[in-house]
């Protein structure tokens, strides 16, 4: 593997990274059933409103989510093409792990 990473690499890294957290992995629960205001999401969660903001903050630097302003509410949605970098990441892995077993699988089918 070389030093340098690609972008879709990074891209593949920073979604895990953020769908890592349980919290997070809420937000985007919640929001997978339409848009949604701060207040809402974080009423729906045993966490406080800055720290949903904060995990809000991760989710969108991820490109998973994206917010619009209406009045002084920040309404947030599932961003889908933010979720591609890690579908790409999982094919080729499904892929690779395929290919592989169908390798083994072959050489002790003799």
């Amino acid at each position: 593997m070389t030093r340098r990473t690609s972008r879709a690499a990074r891209d593949a890294d920073a979604v895990f990274d953020a769908l890592g957290d349980p919290t997070r992995r809420a937000i985007v629960k919640i929001l997978a059933g339409g848009p949604r205001p701060v207040g809402v999401i974080a009423d729906a969660l045993p966490v406080t409103r800055p720290a949903v903001s904060k995990h809000l903050a991760i989710l969108r630097r991820a490109e998973l989510v994206t917010a619009r302003r209406d009045g002084t509410q920040h309404i947030f949605r599932l961003h889908p093409p933010g979720f591609a970098a890690a579908r790409r990441w999982l094919d080729g892995f499904w892929d690779e792990a395929l290919a592989r077993f169908a390798e083994l699988a072959e050489g002790d089918g003799g």
